[in-house]
């Protein structure tokens, strides 16, 4: 996998960040999972840019995007980046990482947002307590500590099938995408660095102040701590609603591309 021939660069206070820009009309930003990059969104990014501008930018510390130097947070890069593209107010769709910068990112910069769609997401406060996915985040410790970057990637790719089922029950491409793009990220860090993301705190007593529409998307096999937090976050806020799509953990939209861009379009089509 190589970068999208039409990766741009915006030059922020600490580094060039890579977005994708395509599309015209309403503005949609994809923003990716940890570990991986804007290649995430392949199968959506041309259905959605038929009537949309997209905006798919690499998170500071991933993929293309510089890696950071001083303490940063993500909301303060996404609005950076909006702002240097006079581009917004927009709909942020975020995957696990980039869900929780969407709800970071509306409830600091709410001007810059028109709507949310958080999946596999809640706030940026959510933690797991699900015991199996605290046993891979502990493999994920375990392994960065030794520098075993083959252990690190069997335990990321685990979560593709997530408890219950195994790699087989997942198409190998999907399984060979997410290991390019997570290995290409890694590549970029060495052990022991510091970890200079400042995380946003009491988010939860903020998202009743959330005024735009706010969509969950999640699997059917996503961890009941997971979703649980996805529908409080529903709940709270103004206009809140969840979709749930059977048969897949964390990864929708690569199980069930068209499914997961079906939403999306239906979503965007409501606005």
């Amino acid at each position: 996998m190589t970068a999208a021939p039409d990766l741009r660069f915006f030059t922020s206070s600490d580094g060039d960040l890579a977005y994708r820009d395509t599309g015209a009309g309403d503005l949609v930003v994809l923003l990716h999972s940890g570990f991986v990059d804007h290649r995430l969104y392949d199968a959506q990014i041309p259905a959605l840019a038929a009537h949309h501008r997209v905006i798919a930018p690499d998170v500071r510390g991933h993929g293309f995007s510089a890696n950071a130097t001083e303490p940063f947070r993500w909301a303060d890069d996404l609005a950076a980046l909006l702002r240097h593209l006079d581009a917004g107010p927009a709909v942020l769709v975020g995957l696990s990482m980039g869900g929780a910068i969407a709800t970071d990112t509306v409830l600091e910069y709410p001007e810059l947002v028109r709507a949310v769609v958080a999946c596999g997401a809640a706030t940026s406060d959510f933690e797991y307590t699900d015991p199996w996915y605290r046993q891979i985040q502990e493999e994920y410790a375990r392994t960065l500590a030794a520098g075993d970057l083959d252990g690190w990637l069997a335990a990321f790719l685990r979560v593709v099938p997530g408890a219950h089922r195994t790699p087989d029950d997942i198409d190998p491409g999907i399984l060979h995408r997410l290991r390019d793009m997570a290995l290409h990220t890694m590549s970029k860090h060495s052990p022991g660095e510091p970890n200079l993301h400042v995380p946003m705190t009491d988010t939860w007593s903020r998202v009743p102040k959330i005024d735009v529409p706010v969509i969950a998307v999640n699997g059917s096999l996503e961890p009941d701590d997971l979703t649980g937090a996805a529908e409080r976050l529903v709940r709270a806020v103004r206009d809140g609603r969840s979709v749930t799509v059977d048969g897949v953990g964390h990864y929708i939209n690569l199980e069930k591309p068209e499914e997961f861009t079906t939403i999306l379009l239906d979503f965007l089509r409501t606005l």
